[in-house]
């Protein structure tokens, strides 16, 4: 039997509901092409790292990361009453580069398979 820790399920339950979050009641429009791809919490519950996604380049990520800055005491209230959780955890954003170093192997290898 495959046993779950405590801190998956939470982070689970905290990107669900971060994204709904983000889909119905962030009207922030630095926020609005972000992606949420995985919630990391540490084992204590004391710190939910939240790695996201733009697809429009620096310019975006920059924007989204000071987003977040801006509305994550909102977010965390939110999600604090949401989850009902007697801790809520504390909130890091930070921007998921495998998109971008996917984009760039397929590239090479676009480039190898092509150049052969």
């Amino acid at each position: 039997m495959i046993r779950f820790k405590r801190a998956d399920r939470v982070g689970g339950q905290v990107q669900k509901e971060l994204c709904d979050l983000l889909l119905k009641e962030i009207r922030d429009p630095r926020l609005a092409s972000v992606t949420i791809m995985h919630v990391s919490i540490t084992d204590d519950l004391r710190l939910a790292r939240i790695y996201f996604s733009v697809a429009e380049g620096e310019e975006s990520k920059l924007g989204a990361l000071a987003g977040f800055k801006s509305a994550s005491g909102y977010m965390r209230r939110k999600l604090s009453h949401r989850l009902g959780l007697r801790h809520m955890p504390e909130l890091e954003f930070l921007y998921d580069e495998s998109f971008e170093r996917a984009t760039q192997v397929n590239r090479v290898l676009k480039e190898v398979i092509d150049g052969s």
